[in-house]
């Protein structure tokens, strides 16, 4: 099953969480926070504005974004858990920087 957002809503998929504290002990999965940051799947082709200009949005597939603890509604597409949310629930986008890249590789 393919899965399109319409209007200004973008398709989530959360980041896991960690499954340890800092101090090494493993975190069952009932007291584990839910993490506020995912990468976006998919997205609608915007919103528009009052003259019905389409204004397309600034996030897109494959970006990694944070948003607030309480947005998206929960779903689950093709047994996959996903957020789908509004843009304006969007926080930011997460850039990965040559230092961050550098530390990964």
């Amino acid at each position: 099953m393919t899965f399109r957002p319409l209007h200004d809503r973008v398709v989530i998929r959360r980041a896991e969480g960690d499954t340890k504290s800092k101090g090494g002990i493993i975190i069952p999965d009932t007291a584990k926070e839910k993490p506020q940051q995912g990468e976006v799947i998919a997205v609608g082709p915007g919103s528009r504005d009052e003259s019905g200009k389409l204004i397309p949005l600034d996030v897109k597939a494959g970006d990694t974004i944070l948003f607030g603890k309480w947005s998206g509604t929960e779903v689950k597409i093709a047994g996959e858990d996903l957020l789908i949310m509004k843009e304006a629930d969007i926080m930011g986008i997460v850039e990965k920087t040559m230092a961050t890249a550098a530390n990964v590789a």
